[in-house]
Formats: structure tokens, C-alpha cells, sequence
């Protein structure tokens, strides 16, 4: 039989070669999974992870990996400080979401009119409904106690639907002949989230989430701030006794990521994808959570975590192009990584023993 047995210290090759090993273990299982599906699992591996890069069209693709990376390590950021204090932000996609209406919203309210302080303005009410949106279960738990897992990710919903009621109603193209969607932002010079560099993929967006990878790292190494939020995840009892405010701790996590991926919404908005539709790209708050782990939580692990996640955007739409794979089975690939990436981390605490009665036969 096999059982667990914890370890006396975490193993720390186990800690460092976790993402890797996850990341190989996705290669190989996901693969067998295209098999099934009757495809290539070689063929299949090799138009996600190298067509992007290095492929025919290579030099469309890699401009790519900026635009769908920025606001996956953008959100991802805000959720991982979170995730180190033990605070629990599931419902960031919903955060995302507020963030674009709010952002779109305060720069339809001035069309047309041209002003250099449109998209400024954008960006505070961006971060501002991201923000507001995640500040609902903050309060709740602070004042009530009530989980804010599940009040978080019920209010995903609520924001898929105001998404789906502004594309129809309050932010609808008066001259769409019809067809639900807001004005084209990409059309409108003032606020429009245009490239810094023709055809890099850099614009705003990608600068805000270098910015908030730096900041990170600082707060999280050189403040005190930082200090608290690591002590109190590690250990909640010596938080206490050590004075540090949770009930404040909670406010500044969820507030802070919640105004990130709002940034994210309004900055994918007003550049890549330009206006607020029904089938405004989404996904990205669920996403994030699977790039935080991957990256270990540390801000520079989830800046190479999110590219990586890119990289499997990009070659996915490639396989399914190119290969006819399911848009299914890309999104299951994808959720492998987290999936083994906690398996392995499981390895981290404990080992697998073999054992015959009360024998012990060996261990791994």
C-alpha cells in the first residue's frame, strides 16, 4: 500500500524544481491527452510551445506573448500578495471585468471629445472599479466574518451580467445599427491603450505590470509592509501577538488586487481588445490564479509564469487552427499545470512510502 508520510524539513529540491517539473509532467500528460483525441501529441507539443517562438510567423506571434501576458502578471500580482497573507481572492475575473466597464465607461462619457486628460482619468476609474468590486467581500469579512472565497467568486456572475447589460444597454454604439458592443476605443485617438512601439506589443498595459512587479518585490522584501503580510500567512498566531492589524491587512489585499486586475480590464479594453462586447475576452482573472502558484508567489517567478501562460494562449489558437484541437481540451491542458503543480508541492511536505503491513519497503 502506499500512504504519506511527512517529512522532518520540506525538501527544497522538491520547492525549487516544482514548476518545471509541472510544467514537463503538463508536456507529457497533455500530450497523451491529444492522443486520445487522435492528434499528434509531438506535433501538438511543438505548435503550442515552439510555432509562437520560433515558428513561420514568429514575428506576428511574439508581439503576442506582451499583450495576453501583461494583464495575466498584472492580475496575478495583486492576487499573490493576497495569497501570502492567507487572504483569498478567487473573484479577481470579476474585478477584471468592473475594470473594463468603468474604465470604457469614463472614457465614453467625453466621445469625441480630445483631451490628454481622458485616459488618465480611465485608468483611476479602472483600478477605481476593480477596486470597489473586490472591497465588497473585504468588507463583508472584515464586518462579518463571511468567506471571501465564495463572495469573491459569486460575484463573478454578477459581473458577467452587468457586462452583458452594458453591452446592451448604457454603453450600446448608438450607431451599431443594432448589434450589442460600445463604441470602438481603438477608433477614439484619446482613449485609445495605443502601442509605445509599432508592432512590439508594448504599450501602458505592459509597462503597469513591470511597475507592479518591481513594487512587489520591494514591498515585499524591503518594507515592513511586506513583513506583515508574509508573518501573517506563515504564522496567523504570531501575527497577533505581534500587533499587526488583519482587519486592515484584509482591506489593502483585496483592495490592491482588485484595482490591479481592474488596471487590467481597462487597459485591455481601450488597446487590444477596444470595446466592451458580450464576448469581451474573459478568463484572465482565473488564469491569474494558476500563474500566482506557478511562479511561486514571488514576483519575478510570476513575471516568467505569465509568459509562459501567454505562450500556451497563443500556441493554443495555433493547434486549434492549425490541428483542429478542441478549445476544451487547450483550456484542460492549461489547468493541468496547476494540477500538478500542486501535486508536486505536496512532495514538497510529505513523501509517498511503500509499504507491506507495517513494513517499510521504500520511499520516494
Amino acid at each position: 500500500m502506499i500512504r504519506l508520510e511527512k517529512r522532518p524539513q520540506p525538501s527544497r529540491a522538491f520547492a525549487v524544481a516544482a514548476p518545471l517539473l509541472a510544467v514537463l509532467a503538463t508536456m507529457i500528460f497533455g500530450g497523451l491527452l491529444f492522443a486520445v483525441l487522435g492528434k499528434d501529441p509531438v506535433q501538438s507539443i511543438i505548435t503550442i510551445f515552439w510555432e509562437p517562438l520560433f515558428g513561420e510567423f514568429a514575428f506576428y506571434y511574439r508581439p503576442q506573448l506582451l499583450i495576453k501576458g501583461a494583464p495575466l502578471v498584472l492580475i496575478a500580482i495583486g492576487l499573490a500578495l493576497g495569497f501570502k497573507a492567507g487572504i483569498w481572492n478567487i473573484g479577481a475575473e470579476g474585478q477584471y471585468i468592473m475594470g473594463a466597464i468603468c474604465g470604457a465607461g469614463a472614457g465614453l462619457a467625453f466621445y469625441p471629445t480630445e483631451s490628454v486628460f481622458i485616459f488618465p482619468l480611465m485608468i483611476l476609474a479602472g483600478a477605481f472599479g476593480g477596486w470597489a468590486w473586490a472591497m465588497i467581500p473585504a468588507v463583508l469579512k472584515v464586518k462579518f466574518g463571511t468567506n471571501e472565497i465564495l463572495v469573491s467568486l459569486m460575484l463573478v456572475y454578477v459581473a458577467d451580467n452587468l457586462l452583458a447589460s452594458m453591452s446592451l444597454g448604457l454603453l450600446k454604439n448608438p450607431e451599431g445599427f443594432g448589434f450589442p458592443g460600445s463604441r470602438n476605443l481603438q477608433q477614439y485617438a484619446s482613449a485609445h491603450n495605443s502601442e509605445l512601439i509599432a508592432n512590439s506589443g508594448m504599450h501602458l498595459g505592459v509597462v503597469t505590470a513591470l511597475i507592479a512587479v518591481i513594487f512587489a518585490y520591494v514591498l515585499l522584501a524591503r518594507h515592513r509592509l511586506g513583513f506583515a503580510i508574509r508573518v501573517t500567512g506563515e504564522a496567523p498566531r504570531a501575527a497577533r501577538f505581534g500587533g499587526i492589524n488583519s482587519s486592515r491587512l484584509i482591506l489593502f489585499c483585496l483592495g490592491l488586487s482588485g484595482a490591479l486586475a481592474g488596471l487590467a480590464g481597462m487597459f485591455e479594453v481601450s488597446g487590444p481588445s477596444g470595446q466592451i462586447s458580450i464576448e469581451f475576452p474573459a478568463g484572465y482573472g482565473f488564469t491569474a490564479i494558476i500563474v500566482a502558484f506557478l511562479g511561486r508567489l514571488h514576483p519575478v517567478g510570476i513575471l516568467l509564469a505569465g509568459l509562459l501562460m501567454a505562450l500556451t494562449y497563443i500556441g493554443g489558437d495555433i493547434a486549434q487552427s492549425q490541428l483542429q484541437l478542441p478549445a476544451a481540451a487547450i483550456q484542460v491542458f492549461q489547468g493541468m499545470l496547476l494540477f500538478f503543480l500542486l501535486a508536486i508541492d505536496l512532495l514538497t511536505n510529505y513523501r509517498l512510502r511503500l509499504t507491506s503491513g507495517d513494513a517499510v519497503k521504500g520511499a520516494v
